[in-house]
């Protein structure tokens, strides 16, 4: 098992405990909500999960010369975004998996109803985190306006609405050059997941008050950081390890989507992976050693495991 470096370790192990006590707060709902819809939001937000995105926008805050009070309602937003595209991936009409985090699904533990609701009730919460505690409100609706877009239909739903539609199938390529399904590869995961990697960073800098500067490093950092992420994750997806993992694996050569192990093979992904982590952690040296754990994540995402 891939283990934090020290710095990241001590990061996550003083943020990690603090996001999922606020996490724990938002999701502690009126009585108007329905206790199953309460119960299915907090047994998928609050499973046992890395916080990748999260600390990303916390770090990134810190990164601006900010402080994490004033990011982590940001923070649990994109967390509260994540988990309801996980809820709805996981679903028998898009992915159909069983297993996730080391658990059952949401629709396996609650019925493909109420995972679908606890989906629309963790987006639509998100957003009213931001709107409601991030200062000022001008900052907040600029958030909010960030965030929409990530999650909207030109990057992450547009992202998997491709997918699902078979856009980059392995039978749609064979006439196309490596080169060309490349393109088309990373063009779907810097929408799907690259987006919400590069909005938690965004969200951290503008919660903390960066300077236009600063935000063009979080970008270049940010597309690099998501494209590595899913190589990584395709990586784990044809060498994981199930148990560590949390998640069902083989399930995408099985139903024939291109990736990048599969258009690459390992040795050039894993190469690809490395390059793209180089050249982010490059972008963020403006930034000086406040962006030391930004970096730590980005090794980490590198060399995981889980």
């Amino acid at each position: 098992m891939t283990h934090p470096t020290p710095l990241l370790a001590q990061c996550v192990e003083h943020l990690r405990p603090r996001i999922d006590s606020a996490l724990s707060q938002y999701t502690d709902l009126a009585a108007d909500c329905p206790a199953e819809l309460r119960e299915a939001m907090r047994y998928s937000l609050l499973a046992p999960g890395k916080r990748i995105r999260p600390l990303l926008v916390l770090l990134s805050a810190q990164a601006c010369g900010g402080g994490p009070e004033t990011a982590m309602p940001a923070a649990c937003a994109v967390e509260m975004v994540h988990t309801y595209s996980l809820i709805h991936d996981d679903l028998p009409a898009m992915d159909d998996d069983d297993l996730r985090r080391g658990r059952p699904t949401c629709h396996k533990k609650f019925g493909e109803a109420l995972a679908i609701l606890a989906g629309d009730a963790l987006l639509a919460l998100g957003f009213e985190v931001v709107a409601r505690h991030i200062q000022p409100a001008a900052v907040a609706a600029r958030c909010c306006a960030e965030l929409a877009a990530a999650a909207g239909p030109c990057c992450l739903v547009g992202g998997q609405a491709d997918d699902c539609l078979g856009k980059l199938r392995r039978s749609d390529s064979e006439d196309a050059s490596p080169e060309s399904g490349m393109v088309r590869l990373e063009s779907i995961h810097q929408r799907k997941t690259g987006a919400m990697i590069a909005v938690s960073l965004r969200l951290g800098a503008l919660a903390a008050g960066a300077d236009a500067a600063r935000l063009a490093s979080l970008d270049r950092f940010g597309r690099c950081l998501g494209l590595a992420f899913q190589i990584t994750d395709d990586l784990l997806d044809v060498r994981g390890a199930e148990a560590e993992v949390g998640k069902r694996l083989g399930k995408d050569s099985n139903r024939g989507k291109l990736t990048f192990p599969g258009l690459l093979g390992i040795d050039r992904s894993v190469r690809r992976a490395e390059e793209l982590i180089d050249e982010g952690c490059d972008a963020l040296a403006p930034l000086g050693s406040q962006a030391d754990g930004l970096k730590a994540v980005a090794r980490y995402v590198l060399e995981r495991n889980l």
